[in-house]
């Protein structure tokens, strides 16, 4: 029996990871516009800085992670998501003893135990920014900014994003006082997860999926209605600064993100490209964070994007990604001699940063053309016995069919003058 890729992940093959390459270099360059610096951390971590960072009532924690105990007796999680990993690198690394703020991105998978659906795999990918350092309100703006720029570039014009406060440890005690006298009549009706969340974080109960939850959650207290002045002036504040950059949005009461770490400000971008209205992006505020995981007080900011459904987004509205340029030349052989000289011209070639391939599989003339059709090459080159005798090649244009010949060492200069990839 011929083995598979395991269950809820995807090979990205040859034909399809252009696509990839071209988002990851569109998220670098912007980022790189936006002053970010790119960071990598581990693909596997000690578990305690999910549990603590992440928050052991969140489905990440509690259902979701790859957990497994090492040969040294550790327990160590497969990153599960990007935030947490690098606050535990800026706290480690004492970044926050730089000049701040810190301002990084990162590519990476993740990984979470779940059913496999559109766009969410097991294992799947993300582009993301953190800034650490910074209070105000317009490094916020700037996070979601980034964010918008990204889907303007790529040509996604209906995209909606959705905010709200989620308030600071102060107003939010005031506010869970609240939410638990409205639940307290309800709980025996809720599931087994938010009777849980009742006791440790209410708030997260408001974001269950369950029906039977929401359905008793219809006139639900919300935390926007308990802000503290200071946390409803720093929103007051966000939204302004995307007025001035004349970035829409929708203010979302019901926003608490999935994760326990959020302060202030939370934020979703949603799609309806890849069914009912989903999150193809989301991130927020978490000022707690850094302190939790051992630094010092700390403000932090982020996002997390996927970049499945980023690609499922785009499929979906027929947004086509660019694809990479063109093999350049294909060398067509003819005979022994022919094929060792076109081995070193192939290596001149590329020399030149010219792109080149040849037949390594002993093919027919016919066959060697047919091939270089389907590499979609741009010119063959035909070399045979009587042309290396002449020091010649025959350059075919496969475009026009135009055929010229050309001296073997002015082969590169040809190239560049007719063009090439220009």
């Amino acid at each position: 029996m011929a083995m598979k890729a395991p269950r809820g992940t995807k090979d990205v093959l040859p034909a399809d990871s252009y696509k990839w390459q071209y988002l990851e270099n569109l998220f670098r360059e912007t980022c790189h516009e936006f002053g970010y610096k790119e960071i990598r951390t581990p693909i596997f971590e000690h578990t305690e800085l999910f549990e603590r960072g992440v928050g052991e009532t969140t489905d990440v924690v509690q259902k979701e992670m790859y957990t497994f105990e090492d040969r040294g007796g550790r327990s160590i999680t497969l990153k599960p998501e990007g935030t947490a990993p690098i606050v535990r690198a800026y706290v480690e690394n004492k970044l926050f003893a730089e000049p701040q703020p810190i301002k990084v991105f990162y590519i990476t998978p993740v990984l979470r135990y779940e059913r496999p659906q559109k766009g969410r795999l097991r294992e799947h990918h993300q582009f993301g920014v953190e800034v650490f350092g910074a209070n105000s309100a317009s490094i916020d703006a700037e996070v979601i900014s980034l964010v918008w720029t990204i889907y303007k570039k790529l040509g996604v014009e209906d995209i909606e994003l959705n905010i709200n406060s989620v308030g600071c440890p102060k107003c939010r005690k005031e506010y869970n006082k609240v939410l638990k006298d409205y639940l307290s009549d309800k709980l025996e009706n809720l599931c087994q997860t938010c009777q849980i969340r009742y006791e440790k974080n209410p708030m997260r109960i408001i974001d269950c999926k369950n029906e039977k939850c929401q359905s008793e959650l219809k006139d639900v207290p919300l935390m926007i209605d308990y802000l503290c002045d200071e946390c409803k002036n720093h929103f007051e504040q966000v939204k302004n600064y995307l007025s001035i950059l004349d970035i829409k949005f929708t203010v979302n009461p019901k926003i608490v993100r999935g994760l326990d770490y959020y302060t202030k400000t939370a934020f979703e971008f949603i799609s309806t490209e890849i069914g009912a209205k989903s999150t193809v992006c989301g991130g927020g505020r978490y000022d707690g964070l850094v302190e939790e995981i051992g630094g010092p007080p700390t403000p932090g900011v982020g996002f997390g994007m996927g970049i499945e459904r980023l690609l499922l987004t785009l499929a979906n509205k027929g947004i086509e990604i660019p694809k990479p340029d063109r093999l350049e030349v294909f060398i067509v052989t003819i005979g022994e001699n022919a094929e060792k000289e076109a081995f070193k011209i192939l290596y001149d070639l590329r020399k030149e940063e010219i792109s080149a391939e040849k037949d390594y599989l002993g093919r027919s003339i016919k066959a060697q053309f047919k091939y270089a059709n389907k590499l979609n090459a741009k010119f063959t080159l035909v070399l045979g016995e009587d042309e290396l005798d002449k020091g010649l090649v025959k350059i075919k244009d496969m475009d026009t069919g135009q055929q010229t010949d050309v001296k073997i060492e002015d082969i590169s200069k040809f190239i560049k003058e007719q063009g090439g990839n220009m």
